[in-house]
């Protein structure tokens, strides 16, 4: 082609399309420029587009809602219900599919009312409104909050949700508790704190006062709105990397002392068996990983896949994921999805060409503090036959079958 022909104006059609075409009959269409490889435009018809009013949206002052093409939902039990993290398509779980784990119920508090106390060895014991805490300097940062009991094993026909649904992630916005103990005046002796929720069961967790200085802080908002009722409204406590029992909800109070205070959760739940002794203050949630898709109920067809997950880890950041599409005999280095953030989601991608024949496909995750994610057998030889069921994290695998079917691969520790 020459300059001249390039140049040359490129008709859509050799036929015009004439006024009465365009403006009349059912078959009316929008003209729309295109612009061409050339950098030139032409004209193209589409279909004009359906009368608007007949699909109305929201309605002026109501909240949007989904398509009701797409419906995910949380798994409900009595005492929670699960995040569905094999249908979401990045680390940041909405508002309303977050996880939830209640020992009583979630109470309704007015903001207008609610105050927390903190006191103990402090200067100056102080209470806070809402709107006080709101006054200080604010922060946000996003990152995971995961059950310490976030593991389940036993069947096939197990979802994501149901295997890792009890971890969520947010962009949380607060107050860092650091700077309510600076305006309190904390004793340096001090090395523990109590921290008491507003809940029936009145849910309390001693907690290493390092960590309120490190990066605690007192949450209010969650994905740019008031965190929700069964979050914890209208403020709690958010310990990054830590199990979630410690990230009291319906915040109340905090009593600053120089010893654990042992309370009723603490002795006689959330423990885990080490050997022959019991581990009481395992606070950091360990590295851990899992493919969400390729994943079951789904079902796949022979050539290129991207297998795509989760990885995170309680002590900082995710430095590496691997995959094996081979029952762990090989492993290939998988693509972490930026932003790499720490104590967070971190989602990783892997190409893979399946060529129908049946396998298992797994993933495991380093973090920054170089422990690797564990099998099964590896933790067992750790803690012992009787493992509980608290800080399990196990590598985790999918049985893939020649119809292209996706199973879970159930593991019994017992």
């Amino acid at each position: 082609m020459n300059m001249e022909q390039q140049d040359k104006p490129v008709k859509a059609t050799e036929k015009k399309i004439s006024r009465r075409t365009l403006l009349g009959g059912a078959l009316a269409t929008a003209i729309l420029p295109v612009t061409s490889v050339f950098a030139k435009y032409i004209q193209v018809g589409v279909p004009a587009i359906p009368d608007p009013t007949k699909q109305p949206g929201p309605l002026p002052g109501k909240v949007g809602t989904r398509s009701p093409f797409e419906s995910p939902v949380k798994k409900p039990s009595d005492i929670s219900s699960r995040t569905p993290l094999q249908d979401l398509y990045s680390t940041i779980t909405p508002s309303d599919l977050h996880f939830e784990r209640h020992h009583a119920g979630v109470p309704s508090i007015d903001p207008n009312q609610y105050e927390l106390l903190i006191h103990g060895m402090v200067e100056r014991p102080m209470k806070f409104s809402l709107h006080d805490l709101k006054r200080f300097p604010s922060v946000t940062r996003t990152c995971f909050i995961e059950c310490a009991g976030n593991f389940r094993t036993g069947k096939e026909d197990m979802t994501v949700q149901e295997i890792l649904g009890l971890t969520s992630q947010s962009e949380w916005t607060g107050v860092m508790l650091s700077t309510l103990f600076r305006e309190l005046g904390v004793d340096p002796k001090a090395t523990w704190f109590l921290a008491e929720g507003g809940d029936a069961a009145v849910l309390t967790r001693s907690i290493p006062i390092r960590k309120a200085w490190d990066d605690a802080m007192i949450v209010y908002a969650q994905n740019g709105e008031a965190i929700r009722p069964e979050q914890g409204y209208p403020a709690r406590l958010l310990l990054p990397g830590w199990e979630g029992n410690t990230n009291v909800k319906w915040l109340r109070r905090i009593e600053i002392s120089d010893a654990p205070y042992f309370t009723r959760e603490e002795t006689s739940k959330y423990t885990y068996p080490v050997k022959d002794k019991i581990r009481m203050f395992s606070f950091e949630m360990d590295a851990r990983s899992i493919i969400t898709y390729p994943s079951f109920p789904q079902t796949i067809e022979r050539g290129w896949i991207e297998i795509r997950g989760i990885a995170w880890s309680g002590r900082g950041k995710v430095v590496k994921v691997e995959v094996s599409t081979n029952a762990g005999k090989n492993w290939n280095e998988a693509r972490l999805q930026d932003p790499i953030l720490e104590k967070a989601h971190t989602y990783f991608r892997h190409l893979w060409h399946w060529d129908g024949s049946e396998t298992e496909i797994l993933s495991r995750v380093t973090d920054e503090t170089g422990y690797t994610q564990p099998t099964l057998k590896q933790l067992i030889d750790a803690r012992g036959k009787d493992i509980g069921g608290y800080h399990m994290n196990p590598v985790t695998a999918w049985r893939v079958k020649r119809d292209g079917n996706v199973v879970f691969k159930p593991e019994n520790h017992k």
